[in-house]
């Protein structure tokens, strides 16, 4: 009897330690699915900013984003042809409407002239028919009195107003050719403006392509020229900011790249829409004080203020 009893108490033991690793298994498997989650994303984060004096102010949003200027561009050439001479490289600061390079322009130069000549002699020939015209009017006129008096005869009266109207015609025939060599003159300047490249703004030279001698295709990139200023910074932010970010907001532009320069910053754009596809919108920060050692194209901290 007590032998049944001892095997009895064993059994009880030995089921209680078989749920007991149960438990610890399921446990197990839990952290295993819970080291594997993926986290959700850590939104801009929204922190008290010091006032003047190092006490606590406005709230202010920190957020990067990189350096750009508005005014941005690759030259690309306008026509085929031969890069006949370069006047500027990089880095060199130009003037908007300063003359970069030209291609070779010598043929469409040629065939200009020779329109233009054209133009001339068909202007002069113009002149001509129009002082015809007015001798054959005076003719008509006088027959038509010959006519009341009865000294011409009706045929003759009409071969003088027959011709007088054909010269008009004739004017006109030559008023339109003149317009016609006129238009050629124009597609020839404008082919000619073609082959040269000028600076669009002011601003700085980053990069020359090309160089002189080379034959290039219409399309083909010559320069690369960005403006200096003002300095601007396109930052994104999460939905549930809009509506806080308006125009004119103050705030401060830093750069790791510049250690101990902030500089003076406002909120010139805000998007009057949110992307649906992400959740964000974008505001445009200009730089408002000296650009010191700020450079387009750096990584900048965008420190605004009054968020409300």
């Amino acid at each position: 009897m007590r032998k049944g009893w001892k095997w009895i108490g064993f059994s009880v033991a030995l089921l209680a330690v078989g749920c007991g690793d149960e438990k610890v298994s399921t446990g197990s498997m839990t952290n295993a699915a819970a080291a594997t989650a993926v986290p959700a994303p850590t939104p801009v984060a929204i922190k008290p900013m010091a006032g003047a004096a190092g006490e606590p102010g406005d709230a202010g949003l920190v957020v990067s984003g990189p350096i750009i200027v508005e005014h941005q561009v690759e030259l690309s050439a306008q026509r085929d042809g031969e890069l006949q001479k370069v006047y500027f490289d990089a880095p060199a600061r130009v003037k908007a409407g300063t003359l970069l390079a030209k291609l070779d322009d010598r043929q469409i130069l040629a065939n200009l002239e020779a329109a233009r000549a054209k133009s001339r002699s068909i202007e002069a020939d113009l002149k001509n028919w129009e002082a015809e015209a007015q001798v054959l009017e005076a003719d008509y006129g006088r027959q038509q009195e010959l006519w009341k008096l009865g000294l011409t005869s009706q045929e003759q009266l009409q071969h003088a107003k027959y011709k007088a109207e054909s010269d008009k015609w004739d004017i006109q025939r030559v008023t339109e050719s003149l317009n016609t060599s006129r238009q050629e003159e124009k597609s020839l300047e404008i082919e000619a403006e073609k082959a040269k490249v000028i600076a669009p703004f002011d601003g700085v030279i980053a990069r020359r392509y090309v160089r002189e001698g080379q034959n290039v295709n219409k399309g083909e990139r010559l320069f690369w020229v960005t403006a200096e200023a003002p300095l601007l910074v396109r930052i994104t932010l999460p939905e549930k900011l809009f509506g806080k970010m308006h125009t004119g907001q103050p705030g401060q532009i830093t750069s790791v790249d510049v250690p101990g320069e902030t500089h003076a910053a406002r909120v010139k754009q805000v998007s009057p829409v949110v992307d649906p596809s992400s959740g964000t919108f974008e505001v445009l920060v200009e730089l408002t004080g000296e650009r010191g050692a700020l450079r387009p194209g750096m990584t900048a901290s965008v420190h605004l203020q009054n968020i409300h």
